[in-house]
């Protein structure tokens, strides 16, 4: 995967985000399996070029590989006003298979297994569960995502619950790490979704 790949796509998100006159609910998450039409998002960020982002703050996260696994990629965090919207592109995956993703605790991803990240990113001391669930879930419980049959995949989420720039725990995802599982998150077991072994790890830092 090229890095000006991701960077291309990130520019598009910025763009397009600040181009928008009416705010989204941010408060639910985007489909994190949705892969959007890769040509059209080129295109756009091609007319996005001329955009103001004079009030964008970006993040990019490098994926190492974990756990003898074979993943890369390149993650974008970008934030404009009060919403943060991730992009990810990701390959070496098996083929048409389900993944989890969280956000962990801390930036470490010294340790072979990922494990020196953490658990779960948990701020407000809930319990694990699916993204907006009234019985609570974590902040960092983005959820899971599909393979294509190449095994890549490309990554989507947005939330004003989190940020770049603040100084509110119960919200900056800085310091924090970025966790692929080798398997599906079940939105039920406690506190992990039984998601299996963690196979890339990215640290997010400014």
């Amino acid at each position: 995967m090229k890095l000006h790949k991701t960077l291309l796509i990130a520019m598009c998100v910025i763009g397009l985000a600040s181009c928008e006159n009416k705010k989204k609910d941010n408060n639910s998450m985007s489909n994190p399996t949705h892969t959007p039409d890769k040509e059209s998002v080129i295109e756009n960020a091609e007319n996005a070029k001329d955009a103001s982002t004079d009030n964008a703050i970006q993040i990019q996260v490098t994926m190492e590989a974990k756990s003898d696994s074979k993943v890369s990629g390149n993650i974008v965090f970008t934030q404009v006003d009060d919403t943060v919207k991730m992009l990810g592109e990701l390959e070496g995956l098996k083929p048409n298979t389900e993944h989890a993703i969280h956000l962990h605790e801390t930036a470490d991803c010294s340790a072979h297994d990922a494990k020196s990240s953490g658990g779960h990113w948990n701020p407000t001391d809930s319990k694990h569960g699916k993204w907006g669930d009234a019985e609570g879930y974590h902040h960092g419980d983005i959820g899971n995502f599909t393979t294509d049959e190449n095994g890549n995949a490309t990554v989507t989420f947005e939330t004003d619950q989190w940020c770049l720039n603040c100084e509110d725990e119960t919200k900056t995802i800085v310091g924090r790490g970025i966790i692929i599982h080798e398997g599906t998150d079940d939105f039920t077991t406690q506190p992990t979704g039984d998601a299996g072994k963690r196979i890339a790890c990215g640290a997010i830092n400014r």
